[in-house]
């Protein structure tokens, strides 16, 4: 029977014995350097890393995760704390699910509150390592155990909350925004121009328009001010989000169907002037800029009527092959044709291809929201070609859309535009309008 006081050098030696290994055999199996596993097993020091105790596993066919609950001794001893083992060992343990373990040595490292760095620390790595489900409980740790509203830290750690609970829940969106709100201009400038856009995609998603023209008229002023400052380093050039910024100011009047208003915004990020000269980087950000100015100006004469541009509109979307445009510019030429009564089927043809892609987008916000527009318009467009069968299975597909999105008022259309033509759906569309809508069979035909 094994003895209660299990050490972690205990361990490791009963599997070498287990195993038949000495110490040259297991360094030379594990790939650590034979000095520093003797030194670790001997106890000299607090000397085993994190990544020796996973090759020691993986040499005894153990899984990941093993004797992490006793290496705590590595971290912690007679309340002194080593943060180079401490945040490596709380990245492992996210990484491998080992969450009683992270819950064991976080409520050790909060009995002093400076400690919260190290939880802070861990969590930055997990996100720059694109463990963003991961990092989110140590970003909320911080978010609770940090008391200095204006820390730099605690904004940090809410912006990072904010980018890592984005996704097609629109529910949880605002309340995301509203939660980073207060903290935006907390963070650091380079930070900031960033945090702005996001928070403009995610308003511009929810049709949130005053808050989308608050935060891009934050983001354009901001990087006019940090254009040539040379200390501050935003994850893309300043010119970039000049440009968005104008971008989703033209957007937003699009949507609101002010397209003259939207063409001179349109103008301005395609042909914009920049007070000091631009390198390489910021150069590309032009014209791409450009690139999606071309765009926009097709979208706005399609919206305002001009059916013989459409064949043009619909080569250039072709030629630039990317499925966010696609969606975008479908989203105009259904709209419009729904309009201004106008045949599009050559067009959908076209991209029918592309069109089966679109539930690639069901994890974007603001992707999402267009799909959803998407099979919205094409819903009106099949009833008005007396396609009655098409019409209703792109309504309940909206409809399926809207409620997992929890986008209530696209629900409402949809259940507005199945009602509109519920004598013509067939027995199986009337079951699956019962199921989206959450109706249980028996209660239906009580």
């Amino acid at each position: 029977m094994r003895v209660v006081n299990r050490s972690l050098r205990w361990e490791i030696e009963d599997q070498m014995k287990l195993h038949g290994y000495n110490i040259n055999q297991l360094a030379e199996l594990s790939g650590i350097n034979t000095g520093n596993l003797s030194m670790a097993l001997s106890g000299i020091s607090r000397s085993m890393t994190i990544n020796q105790l996973d090759a020691l596993a993986k040499v005894f066919g153990k899984v990941p995760g093993w004797l992490y609950e006793l290496y705590t001794e590595e971290c912690i001893s007679e309340d002194k704390l080593s943060r180079p083992r401490l945040v490596p060992y709380l990245v492992r343990c996210a990484e491998v699910g080992r969450n009683d373990c992270i819950d064991e040595v976080v409520s050790k490292i909060l009995d002093n509150p400076k400690n919260v760095q190290i939880i802070f620390a861990a969590a930055e790595k997990l996100f720059n390592k694109g463990k963003h489900k991961e990092s989110e409980c140590f970003y909320e740790l911080v978010a609770e155990n940090v008391k200095d509203s204006f820390s730099e830290m605690l904004a940090m750690s809410h912006y990072r909350l904010f980018t890592v609970t984005q996704g097609t829940d629109a529910e949880k969106n605002w309340k995301a925004v509203i939660r980073f709100d207060p903290f935006r201009n907390r963070l650091s400038e380079s930070n900031r121009l960033d945090a702005l856009l996001q928070l403009a995609k995610v308003c511009y998603s929810l049709k949130k328009w005053d808050e989308v023209e608050d935060y891009t008229g934050e983001l354009v002023e901001l990087s006019t001010v940090l254009s040539g400052d040379e200390e501050v380093a935003p994850k893309r050039h300043p010119v970039y989000y000049y440009g968005m910024g104008l971008l989703f100011k033209g957007a937003v009047l699009e949507r609101q169907g002010l397209y003259d208003r939207a063409k001179e915004y349109v103008l301005n990020y395609m042909n914009l002037e920049w007070p000091d000269p631009l390198n390489e980087s910021g150069q590309k950000e032009v014209e791409q800029l450009k690139i999606w100015g071309k765009a926009n100006l097709y979208t706005l004469e399609i919206l305002t009527g001009n059916e013989g541009i459409i064949s043009e509109y619909v080569d250039y979307l072709a030629s630039l092959n990317r499925l966010n445009d696609v969606v975008s510019g479908l989203n105009a030429i259904i709209a419009s044709a729904n309009t201004y009564g106008f045949n599009i089927d050559h067009v959908l043809a076209r991209f029918s291809d592309s069109i089966a892609r679109f539930g690639l987008f069901n994890h974007d916000p603001v992707l999402s929201e267009r799909h959803l527009r998407y099979r919205y318009h094409k819903a009106v467009y099949d009833f008005r070609s007396g396609r009655i069968r098409e019409g209703v299975d792109e309504t309940l597909h909206c409809l399926s859309l809207a409620n997992a999105m929890k986008m209530y008022e696209d629900s409402i259309q949809c259940v507005s535009l199945f009602e509109s033509y519920r004598e013509g759906a067939t027995v199986q569309q009337l079951k699956m309008y019962r199921s989206v809508m959450g109706v249980r069979e028996e209660v239906y035909l009580e």
